[in-house]
């Protein structure tokens, strides 16, 4: 359980932005129980003996392989972890769920077969299911008898999913849905037994079925020859008048955009979990390598590039991972307080999950992107042997591909971020408006070129920040002043917002979990952990300051762009440090580690 929510400020969602907030609320990866810990080793051990192994057979389809892992992993309590333990499952915090998903994540394709079976396949049945259907399926779904699959995207209808065409109408005695359609890109569905199908009941009604995947009239396409996650089962599902009973309807008839949209909202946050580990499994593989690989006379472990490229693989890995168990924190803080409020704690995760909505968003962008470039570089350390399929990263730099398209593209993802955050500041959820009025005003004001507290070790880093939110108020305040309603269609604009609001979330997140490092331990014990922290707010103020200039640049001239301009200019005001030899530092302690150590 978290730190009690009487002493801890749960957050709105969103509020970041217009908000400070003291470390001690925020949670951190270094708060991790004994008790959770020992989940992550197991987790961790499972990978590194059962499927590490065995990843070259899963990649040549053996599905039966997968199933037989699935099996094992459910009888380590894995695949039911987070399942309540009233329908056979542990019913595990947040915390260690996250920790069991980002050892999960080091897994290649079986990442995929499990995430897709323990996050869209059991989250639904789990948050909307009756009490009759989750009695009926969740204990099977824990313990590997039921594999589950979810059946959204359809040829027409990827990114806009409320355009599904597949069709069911009510039968004539009332007691089956009879559905008509086609699905693609269905993870799981070679060996699933449960396919939870959205549909439009009556042509208009969008809705959600749980259907035996052994119905009469269900036919599988041929495994796609996919790009990389090779070995995860991904069909097409066509649907010829299959009867499914009225009460496996989910939810409500016309319902199903809840369903399908609070799924993925969790969906988004375990994706940026299962990329984090990906990442460290990445950065350890690619030390040992340069370690070992000899050039002229010595490891190229000893190179200024290679240190580079370890050091900023290790950065933005470090960032991920202070933004993901921030946002742990505010979801069981969340879960927490709604649940002394008398709500049942399943229900309690939903809604955290729907209020963190947009920082689940910024997660799975940043996440994703981050292991992009994480195995992208791991290629580069080892050279051309990176490129053979003889070697480990050549599958990580594959694997790593689907992530900024699952669960909502990236595009997507960065257009609902600010999307949510404006419709949260017109319902009056989040005084936005007040705060860019402020901005305005200032911006008209003479310039604080104070550095802020001084007897704050990391003044300059606060002050920094604080004014990173001023200008991204600034820019989204004007943006939204010129174009109103229309603001939706300025999907560049949007764009370059939410990269400035996706990396003052990540800057603040590392910035607050260093700060409770060097609460607990001390300056000199958390010297690394401050090289990681000033190095990443140093490039992530260069890139508010170019993402802004694009947004600014794209609407406005004459006087008022010279004015944002030099607005901008004063709120990612940083002064330089020497970030080639932060780095170096970050490096060296990799290369004696010999894996990723923090």
């Amino acid at each position: 359980m978290s730190t009690s929510t009487e002493t801890k400020k749960v957050a709105k969602g969103g509020e970041f932005l217009i908000k400070e907030t003291s470390f001690a609320d925020v949670y951190t990866r270094d708060e991790i129980t004994e008790e959770q810990e020992m989940f992550a080793k197991t987790t961790r051990d499972f990978i590194d003996t059962r499927v590490t192994p065995n990843v070259v057979k899963i990649d040549k389809g053996d599905h039966a392989l997968v199933v037989q892992l699935m099996h094992e992993s459910a009888e380590l309590g894995l695949l039911g972890a987070a399942i309540p333990e009233e329908y056979g499952g542990l019913g595990v915090d947040s915390h260690t769920d996250t920790l069991i998903n980002e050892e999960i994540g080091k897994g290649h394709s079986f990442t995929a077969a499990f995430a897709a079976h323990t996050g869209i396949g059991t989250l639904p049945i789990l948050y909307f299911g009756t009490e009759e259907q989750k009695k009926k399926y969740l204990p099977g779904l824990g313990d590997a008898s039921i594999k589950a699959a979810y059946c959204l995207t359809e040829p027409g209808s990827g990114s806009d999913a409320l355009g599904a065409k597949t069709k069911a109408v009510l039968s004539e005695d009332g007691k089956f849905y009879i559905v008509n359609g086609q699905k693609m890109w269905i993870t799981n569905s070679g060996f699933a037994d449960i396919f939870t199908v959205f549909v439009q009941i009556d042509g208009n009604k969008f809705s959600a079925l749980i259907m035996d995947a052994k119905s009469e009239g269900i036919s599988l396409g041929a495994e796609e020859e996919k790009l990389g996650i090779k070995g995860s089962s991904t069909r097409q599902v066509f649907f010829n008048n299959v009867k499914v009973p009225v009460e496996n309807l989910l939810g409500e008839v016309g319902k199903g955009a809840k369903i399908a949209f609070n799924a993925l909202n969790i969906g988004r946050y375990k994706l940026c979990v299962l990329c984090l580990g990906g990442s460290k499994k990445a950065i350890t593989t690619s030390v040992k390598y340069a370690n070992e690989r000899i050039q002229f006379n010595v490891p190229i472990s000893s190179f200024g590039a290679i240190k580079h490229k370890l050091a900023e693989m290790a950065v933005k890995t470090y960032a991920t991972d202070s933004a993901t168990y921030r946002v742990s924190g505010m979801l069981e803080d969340q879960i927490d307080a709604l649940v002394a409020k008398g709500v049942d704690r399943v229900q309690a995760k939903l809604k955290a999950a729907e209020e963190y909505a947009i920082e689940c968003a910024i997660l799975k962008v940043f996440g994703s992107e981050t292991v992009d470039y994480v195995v992208d570089e791991a290629v580069q350390v080892f050279g051309g042997t990176g490129f053979s399929e003889e070697y480990p990263v050549a599958r990580a730099y594959r694997d790593a591909r689907i992530n900024r398209i699952f669960e909502g593209t990236n595009e997507i993802n960065r257009l609902l971020a600010v999307g949510m955050l404006i419709k949260k500041a017109m319902k009056g959820e989040l005084d936005l408006f007040t705060h860019a009025m402020a901005v305005q005003k200032e911006l008209m004001s003479v310039p604080d070129f104070s550095s802020g507290d001084s007897d704050d070790f990391f003044a300059a880093e606060k002050k920094a920040l604080q004014n990173a939110k001023k200008a991204i108020l600034m820019t989204a305040g004007a943006a939204v002043q010129k174009y109103m309603q229309d603001i939706e269609k300025q999907q560049e604009i949007i764009m370059d917002i939410s990269d400035m609001l996706i990396e003052l979330f990540v800057s603040e997140s590392v910035l607050l979990r260093v700060e409770k490092v060097i609460s607990v331990k001390g300056e000199a014990a958390a010297a690394l952990q401050i090289d990681l922290a000033r190095v990443y707010i140093s490039d992530s103020l260069e890139r508010i300051n170019l993402s802004g200039k694009h947004a600014i640049t794209a609407f406005n001239e004459g006087d008022t762009l010279r004015i944002m301009l030099m607005g901008l200019k004063r709120f990612t005001k940083y002064e330089p440090i020497n970030t080639t030899a932060a780095r170096r530092r970050i490096a060296d302690k990799i290369i004696e580690e010999n894996q990723y150590p923090f």
